[in-house]
């Protein structure tokens, strides 16, 4: 059943509560959830650190790392504003679920393999379609270091599609709570994994989204563009053909670099290019293909 008020907060997984669930079940994800983003603060200040004994905490490096801050500003405002329309939409969609699939231990570890799953769809989907990665995700790749910070340079855009991706599982039967427990436990892992302080980790590398892989992800070098996109899992990018290891030194940011730390510039550049794009399309065909065709660089 909704809850009377649409604008709970699915975050909220203290307040929040599937009837019939195991009374531990969500505390238990939004304490991992919690856990691994506060993980992030300690090794923010062991990179700073690292950086200043090495003089490499420049101001060109520090504008990068405040504009990848001032990222989440808006991309937090959007959150908080689309939070009330996608808790009434996916509440929506649980009533029009043919069968409820009852929130288990069980249940809630497949919800959280097919959430990582769908992730991996959509987030290759934001490399692989122009205009997604064009209004949001390019963002996210847009610097040319990596740290900590980087985790925070997301565009305020990706909340108006990316939650949409999930619907699906909601119509399966998955109550929309777990299913957005589980998308942030996903998203909550990938903020420690935005470093260079941790190297290779054999055990983990093959089957774990690491800061190895990680990095790879982010590499502008050819033999990295458009690998590693799962969210806590490898194996999806191994089933399908798209893991790559770190086998060299990853240079990181857009194909064609953006030199600019200035948050609009960070936002709409890639845009910019695709609409002048749009505009010099001399027929439907080339229009559909700068839309929906690979990007031309990223």
């Amino acid at each position: 059943m909704p809850p009377e008020d649409a604008s709970l907060s699915l975050y909220d997984f203290g307040a929040s509560i599937i009837e019939g669930a195991p009374p531990d079940l969500l505390p238990i994800l939004g304490g991992l959830a919690g856990l691994l983003l506060l993980i992030g603060a300690p090794i923010l200040i062991l990179e700073v650190w690292r950086l200043h004994r090495a003089r490499r905490l420049t101001r060109t490096r520090i504008a990068g790392m405040v504009t990848s801050a001032f990222c989440l500003l808006p991309a937090t405002v959007a959150d908080i504003a689309l939070g009330a329309l996608l808790a009434a939409l996916f509440f929506a969609a649980a009533a029009l679920a043919p069968w409820p699939i009852a929130t288990t231990w069980a249940s809630a570890l497949l919800c959280f393999l097919l959430v990582d799953f769908f992730y991996y769809c959509e987030h290759r989907l934001a490399h692989e379609v122009n205009a997604l990665w064009s209004l949001y995700h390019s963002v996210h790749h847009s610097a040319d270091h990596y740290d900590q910070t980087i985790a925070l340079r997301i565009s305020f855009v990706d909340f108006f599609f990316a939650p949409l991706v999930y619907l699906p599982l909601v119509l399966a039967g998955f109550h929309p709570v777990l299913v957005f427990a589980c998308l942030g436990l996903v998203l909550a892992w990938q903020q420690w994994i935005h470093t260079e302080l941790v190297g290779k980790l054999p055990l983990l590398d093959p089957w774990l989204n690491t800061p190895s892989n990680h990095r790879v992800h982010h590499g502008r070098n050819p033999i990295y563009i458009d690998r590693n996109y799962g969210g806590v899992l490898m194996v999806w990018d191994r089933m399908f053909g798209t893991y790559a290891a770190e086998t060299e030194k990853v240079e990181y940011g857009l194909v064609e670099q953006l030199d600019s730390r200035n948050p609009v510039a960070v936002h709409f550049s890639s845009l910019g290019k695709m609409l002048t794009a749009l505009w010099q399309a001399r027929s439907l065909r080339q229009a559909m293909a700068v839309m929906f065709g690979k990007p031309r660089a990223g």
